[in-house]
Protein backbone atom coordinates (compact mmCIF):
# COMPACT_ATOMS: atom_id res chain seq x y z
CA UNK A 1 0.00 0.00 0.00
CA UNK A 2 2.88 2.37 0.81
CA UNK A 3 4.48 1.65 -2.57
CA UNK A 4 1.21 2.45 -4.31
CA UNK A 5 0.89 5.76 -2.44
CA UNK A 6 4.48 6.65 -3.35
CA UNK A 7 3.90 5.74 -6.99
CA UNK A 8 0.78 7.93 -7.05
CA UNK A 9 2.72 10.78 -5.45
CA UNK A 10 5.42 10.45 -8.11
CA UNK A 11 2.77 10.52 -10.83
CA UNK A 12 1.28 13.69 -9.35
CA UNK A 13 4.71 15.33 -9.14
CA UNK A 14 5.47 14.20 -12.69
CA UNK A 15 2.21 15.75 -13.91
CA UNK A 16 3.03 19.07 -12.27
CA UNK A 17 6.58 18.90 -13.61
CA UNK A 18 5.22 18.34 -17.12
CA UNK A 19 2.81 21.26 -16.85
CA UNK A 20 5.42 23.64 -15.41
CA UNK A 21 8.11 22.72 -17.94
CA UNK A 22 5.95 22.54 -21.05
CA UNK A 23 4.30 25.90 -20.28
CA UNK A 24 7.12 27.78 -18.53
CA UNK A 25 6.92 31.26 -17.05
CA UNK A 26 3.13 31.39 -17.25
CA UNK A 27 1.12 32.80 -14.38
CA UNK A 28 -1.93 30.81 -15.45
CA UNK A 29 0.07 27.58 -15.00
CA UNK A 30 2.70 28.15 -12.31
CA UNK A 31 1.22 31.14 -10.53
CA UNK A 32 -2.28 29.73 -10.29
CA UNK A 33 -1.28 26.26 -9.13
CA UNK A 34 -2.10 24.86 -5.71
CA UNK A 35 1.63 24.78 -4.99
CA UNK A 36 1.94 28.52 -5.47
CA UNK A 37 -0.64 28.99 -2.73
CA UNK A 38 1.32 26.65 -0.43
CA UNK A 39 4.50 28.71 -0.87
CA UNK A 40 2.90 32.16 -0.78
CA UNK A 41 2.75 32.40 3.05
CA UNK A 42 6.47 31.58 3.25
CA UNK A 43 7.18 34.24 0.63
CA UNK A 44 5.24 36.89 2.53
CA UNK A 45 6.77 35.86 5.87
CA UNK A 46 10.22 36.28 4.32
CA UNK A 47 9.56 39.98 3.80
CA UNK A 48 8.78 40.37 7.48
CA UNK A 49 11.66 38.16 8.66
CA UNK A 50 14.25 40.04 6.60
CA UNK A 51 12.80 43.53 7.16
CA UNK A 52 15.34 44.49 9.88
CA UNK A 53 18.12 44.17 7.29
CA UNK A 54 17.13 47.01 4.96
CA UNK A 55 15.01 47.51 1.87
CA UNK A 56 16.99 45.23 -0.46
CA UNK A 57 16.90 42.23 1.87
CA UNK A 58 13.26 42.92 2.74
CA UNK A 59 12.38 42.63 -0.95
CA UNK A 60 14.68 39.64 -1.50
CA UNK A 61 13.55 37.95 1.72
CA UNK A 62 10.24 36.83 0.24
CA UNK A 63 11.75 34.77 -2.55
CA UNK A 64 14.66 33.73 -0.35
CA UNK A 65 12.47 32.24 2.39
CA UNK A 66 10.20 30.67 -0.22
CA UNK A 67 13.21 28.68 -1.42
CA UNK A 68 14.81 28.16 2.00
CA UNK A 69 11.75 26.46 3.54
CA UNK A 70 11.86 23.42 1.22
CA UNK A 71 15.66 23.39 1.49
CA UNK A 72 15.29 23.27 5.29
CA UNK A 73 12.85 20.37 4.91
CA UNK A 74 15.35 18.62 2.64
CA UNK A 75 18.06 19.09 5.28
CA UNK A 76 15.74 17.87 8.04
CA UNK A 77 14.85 14.75 6.04
CA UNK A 78 18.57 14.17 5.50
CA UNK A 79 19.70 14.66 9.11
CA UNK A 80 17.44 14.88 12.15
CA UNK A 81 14.49 12.96 10.65
CA UNK A 82 16.04 10.73 7.96
CA UNK A 83 13.50 9.89 5.29
CA UNK A 84 14.47 9.15 1.69
CA UNK A 85 10.98 9.91 0.35
CA UNK A 86 10.89 13.14 2.33
CA UNK A 87 14.15 14.09 0.63
CA UNK A 88 12.70 13.35 -2.80
CA UNK A 89 9.64 15.51 -2.17
CA UNK A 90 11.66 18.34 -0.58
CA UNK A 91 14.09 18.29 -3.52
CA UNK A 92 11.19 18.50 -5.95
CA UNK A 93 9.51 21.25 -3.91
CA UNK A 94 12.74 23.27 -3.91
CA UNK A 95 12.83 23.04 -7.70
CA UNK A 96 9.18 24.00 -7.98
CA UNK A 97 9.81 27.08 -5.85
CA UNK A 98 12.70 28.08 -8.08
CA UNK A 99 10.28 27.96 -11.04
CA UNK A 100 7.78 30.02 -9.08
CA UNK A 101 10.43 32.66 -8.30
CA UNK A 102 11.66 32.55 -11.91
CA UNK A 103 8.20 33.60 -13.08
CA UNK A 104 8.39 36.61 -10.75
CA UNK A 105 11.95 37.54 -11.82
CA UNK A 106 10.99 37.26 -15.49
CA UNK A 107 8.34 39.95 -14.93
CA UNK A 108 10.74 42.52 -13.45
CA UNK A 109 10.55 44.87 -16.44
CA UNK A 110 7.13 43.99 -17.83
CA UNK A 111 5.30 44.24 -14.47
CA UNK A 112 2.30 42.34 -15.85
CA UNK A 113 1.97 39.66 -13.15
CA UNK A 114 -1.10 39.97 -11.00
CA UNK A 115 0.17 40.42 -7.45
CA UNK A 116 -1.36 39.42 -4.13
CA UNK A 117 -3.54 42.54 -3.99
CA UNK A 118 -5.13 41.72 -7.36
CA UNK A 119 -3.29 44.39 -9.35
CA UNK A 120 -0.22 44.16 -11.56
CA UNK A 121 3.17 45.58 -10.72
CA UNK A 122 2.55 48.30 -13.32
CA UNK A 123 -0.63 49.32 -11.50
CA UNK A 124 1.15 49.66 -8.18
CA UNK A 125 4.70 50.81 -7.50
CA UNK A 126 6.41 47.82 -9.15
CA UNK A 127 7.28 44.62 -7.33
CA UNK A 128 10.09 42.87 -5.48
CA UNK A 129 12.17 41.78 -8.43
CA UNK A 130 11.91 45.09 -10.28
CA UNK A 131 13.28 46.72 -7.11
CA UNK A 132 15.96 44.06 -6.47
CA UNK A 133 17.33 43.93 -10.00
CA UNK A 134 17.02 47.69 -10.40
CA UNK A 135 18.97 48.28 -7.20
CA UNK A 136 21.66 45.81 -8.32
CA UNK A 137 21.84 47.26 -11.84
CA UNK A 138 20.65 43.96 -13.33
CA UNK A 139 17.16 44.87 -14.51
CA UNK A 140 18.11 44.39 -18.17
CA UNK A 141 19.08 40.79 -17.31
CA UNK A 142 15.75 39.77 -15.77
CA UNK A 143 14.98 37.17 -18.44
CA UNK A 144 18.43 35.56 -18.28
CA UNK A 145 18.29 35.36 -14.49
CA UNK A 146 14.77 33.97 -14.64
CA UNK A 147 15.73 31.27 -17.12
CA UNK A 148 18.77 30.31 -15.01
CA UNK A 149 16.46 29.88 -12.00
CA UNK A 150 13.99 27.99 -14.16
CA UNK A 151 16.73 25.65 -15.40
CA UNK A 152 18.00 25.01 -11.87
CA UNK A 153 14.43 24.28 -10.74
CA UNK A 154 13.79 21.97 -13.68
CA UNK A 155 16.97 20.01 -12.92
CA UNK A 156 15.95 19.59 -9.28
CA UNK A 157 12.41 18.55 -10.18
CA UNK A 158 13.47 16.06 -12.84
CA UNK A 159 16.27 14.77 -10.62
CA UNK A 160 13.80 14.22 -7.79
CA UNK A 161 11.50 12.27 -10.09
CA UNK A 162 14.36 10.04 -11.25
CA UNK A 163 15.44 9.61 -7.63
CA UNK A 164 11.88 8.68 -6.65
CA UNK A 165 11.56 6.13 -9.46
CA UNK A 166 14.88 4.57 -8.41
CA UNK A 167 13.71 4.38 -4.80
CA UNK A 168 10.44 2.82 -5.92
CA UNK A 169 12.24 0.26 -8.07
CA UNK A 170 14.68 -0.44 -5.24
CA UNK A 171 11.83 -1.12 -2.82
CA UNK A 172 10.33 -3.45 -5.44
CA UNK A 173 13.62 -5.36 -5.72
CA UNK A 174 14.00 -5.59 -1.94
CA UNK A 175 10.39 -6.83 -1.65
CA UNK A 176 11.05 -9.58 -4.20
CA UNK A 177 14.25 -10.63 -2.48
CA UNK A 178 12.57 -10.90 0.93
Amino acid sequence: MVRLARALLLLLLARWTWLFLVWPMRQDVIGSSFLHLVSLPFHEAGHILFSPFGALLTALGGSLLQILVPVACWIAFSTTSPDLWGRVVACWWTGQNLLDVALYVNDARALTLVLLGGRTGAEVEGHDWEFILGRLGLLAHDHRIAWALHLAGAVLMLGALVWGVRLLRGSEASTRDA
